[in-house]
């Protein structure tokens, strides 16, 4: 039945969500919480505020201000390779456009697909196969509020996910349709020289209903913050600390009033915090680590990088990046390449 395959569903997101925020069991739509960006990853996934590429969008819309080239980048994740559950994977392609006088521009698409499963009735008959998807467009915009200073930022973002069909004349297909918001805040040089700070909060929209509105779940809604430093920065090396707290503002609330109550939880928050070396501008070496003890993910992730300009102009870079893969397997391996211009 319906409700059977539903069940399924959710126990298997519930158990391949590693890179999900702590309280996975009262959120839906759990793909948005999957972070973007083999370099994020690799830094332990502190990167909110680091984000200076068309990932920033993601991560913290406040950061694209400070973005003042046209960028593009890609992420591919071959979701739980190796676990058995491999025609799983994740998409992301973002842009980020800087207009003079009027600020930056930015979009994403992000697609989940959670592969091919089979239906049965209840009494275990099959009725052919089905596949399950998760997507979100977005498009958002960020201003520099105080020049080199203040960045803000917001997106809007429409989500659907299709989880199973229906099985019978009177039941509804296991899809949902919604929209979402996320507005951040990038502070530079804060205190000292080269001391970032972000405040963000994703995510922000009406209850997922995939069946009816009594079973409705509540968004993801995230608040994260963060802060990164730039310890040197020479024509020879260059490296980058940054640390980052995040917490999932789920329950059976109001929106309104989650925003307060989410909190209730406190241990469910999670940390990370990273480094990057570059050499020559050229070849960066990552390494970080990933706290989500309430999620049962913890465990050291690391990466490289390669970044080559030409032209004095345009710049090509691609990453690579292991990380914590929680219960079903040990890493997951993420795969990027960027674009600027």
């Amino acid at each position: 039945m319906f409700k059977h395959h539903i069940l399924i569903l959710g126990l298997v997101l519930m158990m391949i969500a590693p890179f999900a925020l702590s309280g996975i069991s009262q959120g839906a739509l759990l793909f948005l919480t999957f972070e973007p960006g083999a370099r994020a990853n690799a830094m332990g996934r502190a990167y909110s505020a680091v984000a200076d590429d068309a990932y920033a969008m993601w991560w913290n819309p406040g950061a694209t201000a400070f973005n003042k080239k046209t960028q593009l980048a890609v992420t591919h994740i071959p979701w739980m390779a190796g676990s058995g559950l491999e025609d799983m994977f994740y998409e992301y392609v973002g842009w980020n456009q800087s207009f003079y006088g009027i600020g930056n521009i930015n979009a994403h698409i992000v697609w989940m697909d959670a592969g091919t499963q089979m239906q049965t009735t209840g009494n275990n008959i099959e009725q052919g196969e089905f596949h399950s998807f998760d997507v979100a467009g977005a498009v958002g915009y960020s201003y520099e509020l105080v020049p080199e200073k203040i960045g803000l930022g917001g997106n809007f973002k429409l989500l659907y996910s299709y989880l199973a069909p229906g099985t019978g004349l009177t039941e509804k297909n296991g899809a949902a349709f919604s929209f979402a918001f996320d507005a951040g805040a990038m502070f530079k040089d804060v205190l000292i020289k080269n001391l970032d700070a972000s405040v963000v909060l994703q995510h922000v929209g009406p209850d997922i209903t995939f069946v009816d509105v009594e079973q409705a779940d509540p968004s993801p809604m995230t608040f994260r913050a963060g802060a990164a430093y730039t310890v040197m920065d020479d024509p020879m090396s260059k490296l980058l600390v940054t640390a980052e707290a995040s917490k999932i503002l789920a329950n059976e609330d109001p929106l309104y009033k989650r925003i307060f109550t989410g909190w209730k939880y406190f241990d469910e928050t999670i940390y990370g915090a990273g480094a990057e070396y570059t050499y020559l501008q050229l070849i960066s070496l990552r390494g970080g680590y990933y706290a989500d003890v309430a999620g049962e993910v913890t465990g050291p992730s690391f990466g490289v990088g390669v970044q080559y300009r030409f032209d004095n102009r345009y710049k090509l870079s691609a990453d690579f990046a292991m990380v914590p893969g929680g219960g079903l397997v040990d890493y997951n391996r993420i795969f990027s390449l960027g674009f600027e211009f």
